[in-house]
């Protein structure tokens, strides 16, 4: 699909600058007034840098890649660096693999013949996080741990890639450092921060996508139009940012709205009205088993695909 955008994207940069503001005023200013509301607001603000690092990783909001890079690259949550994110989100967006535990660096399944050798506490620990509640509450840090592990285990093989973008990333760090060696916000204060925006951003991420056998069909649309949305960059319209993933964020609901039939046909009405119907649904329940329901596996994994498939077969509610 064609979408014109201008040489360099407004919308977009507005948001880059007022996410930069907030995070500065929430880690100086606002902090020695209100700490804890400091604390949430630069959470925010982390959240929000990364939704614009998913725009920028797309070409946005500058036609030159070394220059989305540039504005980036600064580590504001400290543990993804901009290259691998671009890396892995990229390979992300081959749509034939997505959900694979093994090809899809961004699925949130498990392979069942690996899930069944996992002891029983730490089962107990990834179904947990797979209610909404779980994700927000241990994903990030769960998340985070399996992330960093990964990326240990490529700097040690030496990855293509791998140590310039973490060397990039240290980089990054040093003005980040800087600012919070000066500013009023502590350490403790500033984790607390990066914990909130990495929380925020388990909420999108906790049901974009779904085992299904058509690779069409696995990409959710949640219809909200409210503060998340904002936050997420319009990308809670998934299927429609993965059909086009050049069109830039503020294009986005014009596109669902004049089309909205056509996706909703493309990925077999996996639908949500707003994130409030997706709490309601599932804040203490599991929209999916941890081990991939469509993978052959052992005894454990079987059942549980075996109930995946009975709920998905009932009406929606």
């Amino acid at each position: 699909m064609r979408q014109t955008t201008p040489a360099v994207e407004w919308p977009t940069l507005l948001i880059l600058a007022a996410t930069y503001a907030l995070w500065a005023v929430g880690t100086t200013v606002l902090y020695d007034l209100l700490p804890a509301v400091a604390i949430i607001l630069t959470g925010v603000a982390a959240a929000q840098f990364s939704s614009l690092q998913h725009e920028l990783l797309h070409g946005h909001p500058f036609r030159a890649v070394w220059l989305n890079e540039a504005i980036g690259t600064p580590a504001l949550g400290l543990t993804v660096p901009y290259g691998r994110f671009r890396d892995t989100h990229l390979a992300h967006h081959h749509d034939p693999v997505l959900t694979d535990p093994y090809d899809d660096p961004e699925s949130n399944y498990m392979d069942p013949a690996v899930w069944g050798r996992l002891p029983g506490w730490l089962r107990m620990v990834f179904r947990a996080n797979n209610t909404l509640v779980g994700r927000v509450v241990i994903g990030a840090v769960l998340g985070n741990i399996l992330w960093l592990h990964g990326e240990a285990r490529l700097l040690r093989q030496n990855a293509p890639g791998v140590r310039r973008d973490w060397a990039l990333h240290l980089l990054g760090l040093v003005p980040v450092v800087a600012w919070l060696w000066w500013a009023a916000m502590p350490w403790w204060a500033y984790l607390a921060s990066v914990w909130i925006g990495h929380a925020l951003l388990k909420v999108r991420t906790f049901l974009e996508h779904r085992a299904h056998e058509a690779a069409r069909a696995r990409t959710v649309i949640v219809e909200d139009r409210g503060p998340l949305a904002l936050l997420f960059l319009n990308n809670n319209l998934h299927v429609v940012h993965h059909m086009h993933p050049a069109v830039p964020w503020y294009q986005l609901p014009a596109l669902y709205a004049q089309n909205r039939d056509h996706y909703l046909r493309r990925n077999d009405h996996y639908v949500f009205g707003n994130y409030l119907e997706v709490f309601r649904r599932y804040a203490l329940r599991a929209k999916d088993p941890v081990p991939h329901p469509l993978m052959l596996g052992g005894e454990v994994a079987q059942v549980e695909r075996a109930e995946y498939i009975a709920v998905r077969t009932q009406p929606a509610e």
